[in-house]
């Protein structure tokens, strides 16, 4: 997997020894964002040198080319995740815009005093929130599904007694930023949909690692970025029924979405245009098209192997350092290529800035889980996150950092 490297300016440049400003950089923390392949800042360069129009609305054929490009990659992403027809798809800022989608347009409409709305307790903020949001506004309340502490499965008993009659949504992560467990989905799905519930998934963390079939899963909503999977930042993508889709009033409101508008009311355009207000961002939309058929072409089963090995590796090194901690399952199968832990005695804020001084990138603090990290009686962790254009070296370089860090910290152990 290593020759995917090149296709990458930020590591061709750490290679091949000519960034002076990242020095052979270690980046572990694609869990936050991934770097982007020369493929994909092509393509939107392409866009913008070539093609740039505001699409949709002119009659003139740069516009019916732009307009193309655009719709051509709503197609790449409904095809990437097996939507039944690209109308399914609407193009958002990202993952937490398209669940906040969801919340104000059909959260807000159809839940009152007495419903329930049930997560996980590992949800990422921007799928708790919204949700917190809709429960103070429409007085339903918010109930909370609990993982094993040690590997963070979500027993069926729990599925049983919180999913019940009362329950209207079901939002659930596909994978956690945090443990790295991929979640029952369609196990939790079918419980959701036997009481009536809508399902949503978040799957941010999931669509890069691993393929994704919203037609199997059965999930209503599915949530997506385009920076995670090596496109670009501000954009993603919301996956819904199309008949669900059709019934719900638009988010935001505006230029585009409209069908007929008077002095006193306005009518709406078709699904997914609706919910696309003011100029669209076309060329990002390409570049994550570009991105998806870049992961495509590698192969989404290889890309889930490298990061069982390169995770297999990182935990049995860890495994063998005195005093580190791992937090979630310490089965490399269980964590999709995330590893979160902790070092006794040495916070994890001066975990990440010790190992950025030896050009080590990894993420620290609460990762935008703060319920997950209160149940778990941790209020920050390390996590180094891997990707199909790490190596093994990599690996081991940081293994031997870490190994150095209490030391480095001032304990004599």
């Amino acid at each position: 997997m290593n020759k995917y490297r090149k296709d990458f300016p930020f590591f061709k440049a750490i290679d091949e020894k000519n960034s002076e400003e990242n020095r052979d950089l270690i980046y572990f923390d694609t869990a936050a964002t991934a770097q982007r392949p020369f493929i994909v800042l092509n393509a939107m360069t392409h866009f913008y040198a070539t093609e740039n129009a505001n699409p949709l609305r002119g009659l003139y054929s740069l516009s019916e080319r732009a307009t193309m490009a655009y719709e051509n990659a709503r197609k790449t992403v409904a095809t990437f995740i097996n939507a039944k027809r690209q109308e399914e798809i609407v193009f958002t800022r990202n993952a937490s815009e398209s669940l906040n989608l969801v919340a104000y347009s059909w959260g807000l409409n159809n839940l009152k005093a007495g419903d329930e709305i049930c997560v996980t307790i590992m949800e990422h903020h921007s799928n708790i929130v919204p949700w917190q949001m809709v429960c103070q506004k429409t007085g339903a309340k918010l109930v909370f599904l609990e993982c094993d502490k040690e590997t963070g499965i979500i027993s069926d008993q729990e599925i049983e007694s919180k999913i019940t009659p009362r329950t209207k949504i079901v939002s659930v992560v596909h994978v956690s930023n945090v443990l790295g467990v991929t979640n029952p989905v369609k196990k939790l799905g079918a419980a959701a949909h036997a009481v009536g519930a809508i399902f949503i998934v978040d799957g941010a963390q999931s669509t890069p690692h691993m393929k994704v079939d919203v037609q199997d899963i059965d999930a209503d909503f599915f949530a997506m970025s385009a920076h995670k999977l090596c496109g670009p930042m501000g954009i993603g993508a919301l996956y819904g029924k199309y008949e669900l889709l059709e019934k719900m009033d638009p988010f935001l409101r505006g230029g585009e979405m409209i069908e007929y508008v008077t002095r006193e009311k306005a009518t709406w355009a078709e699904v997914p245009h609706k919910f696309e207000a003011g100029t669209v961002s076309a060329g990002d939309a390409v570049g994550m098209a570009a991105a998806i058929r870049y992961i495509q072409s590698i192969g989404l089963e290889n890309i889930e192997e490298h990061d069982r090995e390169l995770a297999e590796r990182m935990l049995a090194g860890i495994k063998n350092i005195p005093h580190v901690n791992i937090i979630g399952p310490t089965d490399a199968s269980k964590r999709c290529g995330i590893i979160t832990f902790t070092i006794d005695g040495v916070h994890p804020h001066d975990i990440a800035t010790l190992l950025s001084e030896e050009h080590i990138a990894i993420r620290a603090g609460h990762h935008c889980a703060q319920p997950l990290g209160q149940y778990l009686g941790q209020t920050a962790t390390a996590r180094a996150s891997l990707y199909f254009y790490n190596t093994e070296e990599e690996v081991d370089v940081f293994l031997k950092k870490l190994s150095h860090l209490r030391e480095w910290s001032g304990f004599k152990d």
